[in-house]
């Protein structure tokens, strides 16, 4: 039926790192770790999971160790397993990697732009496509939608894949995804229905 939802998906972001205070492009999945404030934002995040009442059947996570790490700290409050999916893993950005959005604006300024305005370009070479990320990471929800038909579950992963899910639930075109702002150890609850999803709410990081 229209009304029918078929899962409720709470996406947790990982918490920050040594990368996040100075926006630092990074697609690696073992490094960087989270550090002392990301720890705490996580723990903040269990805190107020436990207080809202979230229900949840199961909890995924993406393989990057930050994630992993921010599952492990929810997946321990819940009393629970987390299971790693692999394509939930961050956008490939090439050799972006590693740099700011300052430094990749001074060395590879029209690279940069190509990045964030052309959605069917990978740019630079070794990235990964706008469109293709989001195509990427909408296959993998689909993907656990279906495994999860009435359930309510977590999934813990990178902004670039939060912004994704929302481009793909309100049919919001790729070339926005950058318009959508997401921060470290924030939460965002999409219902997913049989025709259509909706975003319950969005970036909330407690205080």
């Amino acid at each position: 039926m229209y009304f029918s939802r078929k899962c409720k998906i709470t996406f947790i972001c990982n918490g920050s790192t040594v990368y996040s205070e100075d926006d630092r492009f990074t697609d690696a999945e073992s490094y960087p770790p989270l550090n002392d404030a990301g720890q705490e934002e996580i723990e903040k995040i269990c805190e107020y999971l436990r207080e809202r009442g979230v229900k949840n059947d199961k909890i995924y996570t993406s393989p990057a160790l930050r994630s992993v790490q921010s599952a492990a700290t929810i997946a321990k409050s819940f009393k629970q397993d987390f299971e790693i999916i692999e394509d939930l893993h961050p956008r490939k950005c090439g050799r972006f990697n590693g740099l700011t959005f300052e430094q990749v604006d001074e060395k590879y300024p029209e690279d940069l732009d190509k990045f964030i305005n052309s959605p069917e370009i990978a740019v630079p070479e070794d990235a990964e496509s706008i469109t293709n990320f989001i195509n990427r990471v909408n296959n993998s929800i689909n993907n656990i939608i279906e495994k999860n038909l009435g359930n309510r579950i977590i999934i813990v992963t990178h902004k670039d894949v939060i912004k994704a899910a929302i481009c793909c639930a309100l049919n919001i075109p790729h070339s926005s995804l950058h318009k959508i702002y997401i921060k470290s150890g924030s939460a965002t609850q999409i219902s997913y229905y049989e025709k259509w999803s909706s975003l319950m709410y969005c970036d909330f990081k407690p205080l």
